[in-house]
């Protein structure tokens, strides 16, 4: 097994990971910088990425396994602090989450995705248009989790099946999760933000779920 880091934007390379080979890249790594390290990996029958950064970081990479089939790579993910991906998925951070990724052994692990074709690692969060509350109606499955206003939605994935869950915001109320394949929002306007990036144009329908092949993580 031919195990490789993928560092993003300087963060701090725990000691069990100071041996292996490491490229370093942006806090977004590009598809430039993955199209040629991913051949180079896969020459071994069971290569191994860890991913050094933030959600956002591990999305943009598990987004581009998945846009060109290499959803067979095991991957790792160190963060230095905890994140909602490292919550969701349960990798601890820092030392501990390097020993994990390195010595671990890879378990398939549900995928979720949207309709743009982007990955969600930890959180999506949908407002509406300006920040304003998020106006229209949702449905986790055959569940309505919301129709009218809400301040915000709230998506994110499981570690285990149905393979995502998703709440509203309403003031201080204590938020209901409900768990299922997949969310579906249709509104007069909202903005949606991606382990925290927020994408730049105003959306009528969101949908978020499960894909029907699993990504690898190194528990």
């Amino acid at each position: 097994m031919s195990t490789h880091v993928l560092r993003c934007d300087g963060a701090p390379v725990p000691i069990a990971l100071a041996s292996l080979p490491t490229t370093q890249t942006s806090a977004i790594p590009e598809s430039s910088t993955l199209d040629e390290l991913l051949p180079v990996m896969a020459a071994d029958s069971l290569p191994r990425l860890i991913v050094l950064g933030e959600d956002a970081g591990l999305a943009a990479v598990l987004t581009h396994l998945l846009r060109t089939e290499r959803l067979g790579v095991e991957l790792g993910y160190v963060p230095v602090d905890r994140t909602y991906g490292s919550r969701a998925y349960e990798t601890g951070t820092g030392s501990a989450a390097a020993k994990r990724a390195l010595e671990g052994k890879a378990q398939e692990t549900p995928l979720v995705r949207d309709d743009t074709g982007s990955v969600l690692i930890g959180r999506a969060t949908i407002v509406g248009e300006r920040g304003q509350k998020l106006e229209g109606e949702a449905y986790v499955d055959d569940t309505r989790l919301f129709t009218g206003k809400v301040a915000a939605l709230h998506i994110s994935p499981m570690l285990e099946l149905p393979g995502l869950q998703a709440t509203v915001q309403r003031g201080l109320r204590k938020r209901r999760w409900i768990e299922g394949r997949a969310l579906q929002l249709g509104t007069s306007g909202a903005i949606v933000t991606r382990d925290g990036i927020t994408a730049d144009r105003i959306v009528k329908r969101s949908t978020f779920y499960r894909h029907h092949e699993p990504w690898l993580l190194v528990r």
